[in-house]
């Protein structure tokens, strides 16, 4: 579907304006594509980085810290002088006075941003499938805030386990629940069960961290179930050496302060985390137009979103198709593919009145990590496991960070970590669980000085009591 003003000229001493919300992969592709080209562009964001948001599942193990895989949106333009970045909360868009509306209460305060082109890049966010209350103690991995609590939540209940006089507590405190069987849940279960059985043994005198239970549960029949079966089943097997107790075929029923609920069977965890699902972000609502059941706007070949003039989207937030006809993937590929492509028709466009040709993904593969030496790699035509897989995958995402100093860091930290099966950011950074252990001297450990979210012991201890662990477990 073409626009009118899509495929005409820009008048004499005019260069229409492109605003581009959302700079994460797809968004700042294209911001990157237009540069240099003299047009005006706009870039908001409410962070001020750039987010690798692949690698996130390490920050929330202590592999690596947030400064690694970010990257302030300034400094990544900063070469390029007609494109603005503006910090603010995107509330809205006028489609029909062409504004973006912007959070009056955010760092931008002087009114609306006015477009000609509007690229929508917002990304997406956890879906609970209508249970948003579970997203209080079981988080997702989606911003460093989550990677960060995830972390001190994982590493404070360890700490709270070694103060611990009661066995069950202990175990309780040391098992960790990971909900959801795509990559991010494979490669979030074996990051735990290395930095359980590698990093943190040694550190502790009355608990053996290698002891730590670590659930994966996959409401499908099987783990990575959009990769081929043989691979899947790899990964199952790689997570077992680790110490990983898969569980597919089952649903979680409920999550609670304290543990979850499985097959009619409450199973006590200290640490719960979700990567189950994915919804949009509200871009669908701004603009008013079709979604999918994940909040997708629905785009045509050439990532323009029907009805509206000069308005796309692309990565996450929209649900576009493949050659086949088959949704394209929510990859950070695909999302950077589209950006660069979009990106170079509206120059295109804009300057030399070129129609916007159709997007073509030309899928460079899919890879999950399982653990050391451990990777899946499905190029479609042939698949790669176990240790060149993994060297592959990390080829893969050091090339996809921005910035020389991001990959070499990254880099060094991964050959550290590969000889020394240290992990350096081992940071309680926030709020971690607080759990009402007596420690010896009978000072409650919630004022022992460990940081505590307040009242949330008190919770965790109750479900302990009211659901102790059963004899098989």
């Amino acid at each position: 579907m073409q626009h009118l003003n899509q495929t005409s000229r820009p008048k004499a001493g005019e260069c229409p304006h492109v605003v581009i919300i959302g700079a994460g992969f797809g968004g700042l592709a294209c911001a990157q594509a237009l540069g240099g080209t003299g047009i005006p562009v706009t870039v908001i964001d409410r962070r001020n980085y750039h987010l690798f948001v692949p690698l996130l599942y390490q920050v929330a193990t202590a592999a690596l810290s947030p400064a690694d895989i970010a990257q302030p949106i300034r400094k990544i333009l900063s070469r390029h002088p007609d494109i603005r970045v503006v910090l603010g909360e995107v509330t809205g868009v006028d489609t029909e006075r062409r504004l973006v509306r912007l959070n009056p209460d955010g760092p931008r305060r002087d009114g609306d941003i006015r477009y000609d082109r509007l690229v929508i890049a917002t990304g997406s966010s956890y879906s609970y499938f209508g249970h948003d209350e579970w997203a209080a103690v079981a988080p997702g991995i989606k911003t460093i805030e989550d990677a960060q609590h995830i972390r001190a939540r994982l590493l404070g209940c360890f700490e709270r386990a070694e103060l611990s006089t009661d066995p069950e507590e202990q175990a309780m405190l040391m098992t960790v629940v990971i909900v959801g069987g795509g990559p991010t849940g494979v490669e979030l279960a074996g990051a735990v069960a290395e930095l359980t059985r590698y990093a943190l043994a040694r550190d502790f005198r009355r608990i053996d961290p290698r002891s730590a239970r670590i659930l994966l549960v996959e409401a499908g029949p099987r783990l990575l179930g959009t990769f081929p079966e043989h691979l899947s089943r790899y990964a199952q097997h790689a997570l077992g050496w680790l110490g990983v107790t898969v569980m597919t075929g089952q649903a979680v029923e409920n999550i609670e302060a304290g543990g979850v609920t499985i097959g009619g069977r409450f199973i006590p965890a200290g640490t719960m985390v979700w990567g189950a699902g994915v919804a949009a972000s509200p871009a669908g609502r701004w603009l008013g137009v079709e979604t999918d059941r994940a909040g997708r706007i629905r785009v045509d070949a050439d990532l323009s979103v029907p009805g509206l003039d000069g308005v796309f989207a692309l990565g996450d937030t929209a649900l576009g198709a493949a050659d086949d006809g088959k949704p394209l993937p929510g990859l950070a590929q695909v999302a950077k593919q589209q950006g660069q492509h979009l990106g170079t028709a509206l120059a295109a466009n804009i300057l030399r009145g070129k129609p916007m040709p159709p997007f073509r993904f030309k899928n460079r593969g899919n890879t999950a990590i399982v653990g050391r030496s451990a990777a899946v790699f499905d190029f479609g035509t042939r698949q790669l496991k176990g240790w060149l897989a993994w060297i592959l995958w990390a080829v893969v995402h050091v090339y996809l960070l921005v910035g020389f100093e991001k990959r070499l860091l990254v880099s060094m930290q991964w050959l550290w970590r590969y000889l020394t099966y240290e992990r350096g950011a081992r940071l309680i950074i926030g709020d971690g669980p607080a759990v009402s252990v007596q420690q010896n001297d009978g000072v409650p450990l919630v004022q022992s000085g460990l940081p505590a979210q307040p009242a949330d012991g008190d919770v965790l201890a109750d479900r302990y009591r009211r659901h102790p662990r059963s004899p098989d477990e």
